[in-house]
């Protein structure tokens, strides 16, 4: 299967960045270490101090996704049953940076990409509770994403695209899942709040358990299927019922739906990781779970 790289910087990004930006906007914090955390796809994560990170736009597509960060968490973190990273401190451009940036919680925990939750029963029942209170209607000025929440139609070409460098054994029984998802009723419900981008390495576990959910860059609204697609990811199919049934709400087309995601997903993170290896075990263990 074909993989693509990590898009480069659009400007130069660095702890040396960090540390000017933050004694030019919030002196107060200025004094404490900067370290890099990560340097992902859309930002430079930086650890600031012992309570909170950095997230600095490293390309213009990242800095209207940290945009919708600022304007939208803060008012949904008050009713969601686990902590998120809602920014405390906002960043604006200067002359040597040209974008808003972020400071937010530090969250204690490790991704569940590279530590599960010790029950993973009581995980799909905390998760599925979580998407519960976060999937409530959005308000009109809510963003749209066009690749996340819409019809599946709408990812029919890069699904077909991506089911021709499938393992031949699974093109003809992915296919069907994805024509069988695509049949589904479409969703016709108001567009609900959505986190866009919910997967294993956005889920932070803390003693054993699911102890919050990060990076809500993709923050967006329409379908619940997408965001539900996270079950096929973590879960074994005895453990995606216990999510649907503490989610309380995802009808039979829904949960179709979302098997179509997360065939969609595991697709687009499987071409997009030559240089990230974790997402593209994502991507395999997800294609795995859904062909079962």
């Amino acid at each position: 299967m074909p993989i693509q790289r990590m898009p480069a910087a659009e400007v130069p990004v660095s702890v040396e960045l960090v540390r000017r930006l933050l004694d030019e906007q919030h002196p107060d914090l200025a004094d404490l270490p900067v370290e890099v955390l990560a340097n992902g796809w859309d930002n430079l994560v930086c650890r600031l101090g012992a309570e909170f990170l950095v997230r600095l736009p490293r390309r213009a597509m990242a800095a209207e996704l940290v945009a919708h960060e600022q304007r939208w968490l803060s008012e949904l973190a008050d009713r969601l049953p686990l902590p998120v990273p809602a920014p405390v401190r906002v960043g604006r451009p200067t002359a040597q940076y040209p974008w808003s940036w972020s400071v937010v919680p530090f969250l204690p925990g490790q991704i569940a990409a590279r530590s599960a939750p010790d029950d993973l029963w009581s995980a799909a029942a905390a998760l599925g509770g979580f998407l519960a209170a976060l999937h409530a209607p959005a308000p009109a000025g809510a963003p749209v994403n066009r690749f996340r929440g819409i019809p599946l139609a709408g990812r029919a070409e890069g699904v077909l695209t991506g089911l021709t460098h499938v393992d031949p054994a699974d093109r003809d029984a992915a296919l069907r899942i994805w024509e069988a998802a695509r049949a589904a009723p479409a969703w016709d419900g108001p567009p609900l709040w959505l986190h866009g981008d919910l997967h294993p390495a956005n889920i932070l576990v803390d003693r054993g358990k699911i102890s919050a959910v990060i990076d809500f860059g993709d923050i967006t609204c329409g379908d619940p299927a997408t965001d539900l697609s996270v079950a096929w990811m973590l879960f074994t199919a005895e453990q995606r019922a216990v999510l649907q049934q503490a989610y309380g709400r995802a009808d039979d087309a829904t949960w179709e739906r979302s098997r179509g995601w997360a065939l969609v997903l595991s697709l687009v993170f499987l071409t997009h990781s030559a240089d990230n290896p974790l997402m593209r075990d994502i991507g395999e263990r997800t294609l795995r779970t859904v062909l079962e």
